[in-house]
């Protein structure tokens, strides 16, 4: 067996006992994933996974990032290729490197997707490398195996795709005509188009407003056609947007300046210290835009993107090159919080990979905010102990009830309930030493485990 019925659950006895009654309570709940970076295509067309590198590999950074980290070629895993050319030679040279994964959390999500998907027991190795190719690859061909058949059998009740504003949605159209019963929806992410970093900010902000029919020459045109851009993925489903910024910044400008700094940025003149005020400031109007149109709004700060130039220049975006970075919230998201901060109507959930903020920083805003909520360990935190670090670090302050349960921001979707087991076990282990620590009534952990798992997610995304 790779995987043990009681991992992740504690060593003592009787806290482990108890850990495995609260996960066996919950442990059927369906997934709800209101965050993540699956595509609509692969339900609207409902077509077959491709060849197993193709599935497992090449889309996943957390695997191509640390093989990339031990010296191997990221041509050689032919990353980046639309079509693999030698999908067998890639899955080889995962196979024989699979140690590299012990103790990470993505061995937990793989072992996890190899037995309980394709009914592999034995290791994943060079030896056993063609065992696991053809076995994927000949169950991938079966209609148990199709986009759809997969998210019924995962018992999914909703799955958030993200989506940038010129996207067209076609796929999203597609598949609320298609009379399938499965709910994806779109989230709307417009960084393309409120980061001057961008590479072709300016023809992209264009194209917005020829798809709204607005001027976005001009800074009331251009807010017209983010609203108009929102309007359209509401009507598609969405309840939420999402903005990766690098930073928590937020600003209140006044029109005039706004508008001022919009013309600079717009025609590329301005500097890194205005472009990050921009940025700044569209958080402040989509939070305003939120109030209006009831839309969730989340942050991704503390990322620093592409930080290998080379990587970045031959592989483009997002291909494993990220690192994380502190991140002030505090005094950053104060103009945005003076004016919304006290809104019921507003909705911010607010996510870190700066571990250090959760008990000087997030957990007492969103203890005190009636905006504010905590997104789950993100990223580089979403692991077990991250995972417990954001239990015990975050609820002393916020509770459990200014959090939102789990969501998995994965790109892989055969991953998705292998990750939300593991937050699901970690939070069942949590719960379980805080009662036998006599924290926390029995009856109130069974309560509690339901709603970190299901209900706290659907009350925070309007799901």
């Amino acid at each position: 067996m790779l995987i043990h019925p009681d991992r992740l659950f504690p060593a003592d006895p009787d806290t482990r006992k108890l850990a495995r009654s609260l996960y066996q309570h919950i442990a059927e709940l369906p997934i709800v994933s209101p965050h993540g970076h699956t595509q609509a295509s692969w339900f609207a067309h409902n077509q077959p996974f491709p060849d197993p590198a193709k599935l497992f590999v090449q889309p996943d950074h957390y695997i191509y990032r640390m093989l990339y980290s031990q010296g191997i070629s990221m041509d050689d895993l032919e990353i980046g290729k639309p079509e693999i050319e030698n999908p067998r030679g890639v899955w080889k040279i995962f196979a024989k490197n699979y140690s590299l994964f012990r103790g990470t959390p993505t061995s937990l999500w793989l072992d996890y997707e190899f037995q309980e998907l394709f009914g592999l027991t034995e290791l994943l190795s060079e030896k056993t490398a063609d065992l696991y190719y053809d076995t994927i690859a000949e169950k991938l061909s079966t209609p148990e195996f199709l986009p759809r058949a997969l998210y019924e059998r995962f018992r999914m009740e909703v799955l958030a795709t993200t989506d940038s504003p010129l996207d067209s949605l076609a796929d999203h159209k597609s598949l609320l005509n298609s009379g399938w019963k499965g709910r994806v929806i779109p989230a709307f992410r417009p960084d393309t188009v409120v980061d001057p970093d961008f590479a072709g900010f300016a023809e992209r902000v264009a194209q917005l407003g020829a798809q709204t029919g607005e001027n976005t020459e001009t800074w009331t045109g251009y807010l017209n056609a983010l609203r108009l851009s929102r309007v359209r993925f509401r009507s598609l489903g969405a309840t939420a947007t999402d903005h990766g910024h690098p930073t928590a910044l937020t600003a209140d400008l006044s029109p005039s300046e706004a508008a001022a700094l919009f013309e600079k940025v717009r025609t590329g003149k301005g500097s890194p210290a205005e472009n990050e005020l921009f940025r700044a400031q569209m958080l402040t109007e989509m939070a305003g835009m939120s109030v209006e149109d009831g839309l969730v709004m989340q942050i991704h700060p503390g990322s620093v993107r592409n930080h290998n130039r080379s990587v970045y220049e031959r592989y483009g975006r997002d291909a494993g090159a990220d690192i994380p970075q502190a991140v002030n919230y505090v005094n950053a998201l104060r103009p945005l919080l003076d004016r919304y901060g006290n809104e019921r109507r507003l909705t911010l959930i607010l996510f870190t990979l700066d571990e250090t903020t959760y008990s000087r920083e997030l957990a007492p805003l969103a203890g005190h905010y009636p905006c504010l909520r905590l997104g789950p360990p993100w990223w580089f935190n979403d692991s077990p102990e991250g995972m417990m670090r954001f239990r015990e670090q975050a609820t002393e302050t916020a509770g459990f009830y200014n959090t939102v349960g789990f969501n998995d921001d994965t790109r892989a979707f055969l991953s998705i309930p292998a990750r939300h087991d593991v937050a699901r076990r970690t939070d069942c282990a949590f719960l379980a030493r805080m009662v036998v620590e006599h924290r926390l009534r029995e009856d109130e952990a069974y309560e509690v485990a339901r709603d970190l798992t299901y209900t706290l997610v659907k009350r925070a995304y309007k799901l």
